[in-house]
Formats: C-alpha cells, structure tokens, sequence
C-alpha cells in the first residue's frame, strides 16, 4: 500500500513569516503521514491552490479522495480541475496534514523566522523529503525489521 500514495490526500495551508511578510506554506500529506509536496506562495487565493493542485497532480497523479479545510480557495480549485465530487471537508478530517506542521514550527521558532523566501521553500523541500523518506512507522513492525530498514535508509 506505500506505493500507492493517491488513495486519500491531505491538503492544508498555513501562515508562515518571511523577512516580515506573510507567505503560505502548501503541504500535501497522503493517507500513510508522507509529505508528497510543499510550496510557499504570497497568495491564498484560488490561483495558488490551482497552481499547487496542479503540481502534485503531474509528479503523483489524481488522488481519489481530497480532504480539506472550508477554505475556498480548494473548492474553486477542485471544480476548476474537474474533481469537485473528491472533495471532502470536515471539521476534523484535516488533522493529519494540520499536525505535519509540527517539526516546520520547530524549525522555524529555532532559526528566529525564515528571513528569504528561497530559504524557506528549500528547507521546506528537503525536509520533506529527509521526513518520508525515514518515516518507519515504528508502531508497525519489530525492532528487528525496525534496525535493518533504518540501516537502509541510511545506507541509502
């Protein structure tokens, strides 16, 4: 099932400070907790969130389900693309992509702001990608299986 990574997407947008502008950070986080996509934009408007849905669309395909706040922006963007009847908003659907907030604000209140957006759009890039790709889902198999595929990772 890690494979297939267009069962169920998460996609959520948060205010980040950047050299004392705001900016939005777009994160699209599938069903498994892997972060498919970041981008930082100025706008929260209907062309951004088309822009990023269509970014993820061309490197991961159509998704079956789009779980989203009640922004607008996403709906229009949805009908825009044709996969308004996928859409689903909900009051605590979201978590799962509200909660890969984390580790970014940890970094972040560490470096006192981000100061350029270049800065910001790297660090969320590579730190996605460093994050799925050691993401071992513990809970899941023994210590024994947990070593070997950590000493993979690692080995590269």
């Amino acid at each position: 099932m890690r494979a297939y990574s267009n069962w169920q997407w998460h996609l959520d947008d948060v205010f980040v400070r950047i050299d004392g502008e705001t900016h939005y950070l777009w994160r699209t986080v599938d069903h498994e907790w892997d972060i498919l996509k970041c981008c930082v934009t100025k706008g929260r408007d209907r062309k951004a969130a088309y822009k990023f849905l269509r970014k993820i669309m061309k490197r991961h395909g159509r998704s079956d389900v789009f779980v989203t706040d009640k922004l607008p922006s996403y709906g229009a963007a949805t009908k825009a693309i044709g996969n308004a009847n996928r859409q689903e908003t909900g009051r605590q659907l979201n978590n799962r992509a509200e909660n890969s907030y984390q580790p970014f604000r940890r970094r972040e209140r560490a470096m006192l702001r981000f100061r350029p957006m270049r800065s910001s759009q790297g660090y969320t890039a590579v730190h996605a990608s460093v994050h799925t790709h050691f993401n071992a889902e513990r809970h899941l198999c023994s210590r024994l299986n947990f070593k070997l595929n950590r000493a993979a990772a690692i080995a590269g």
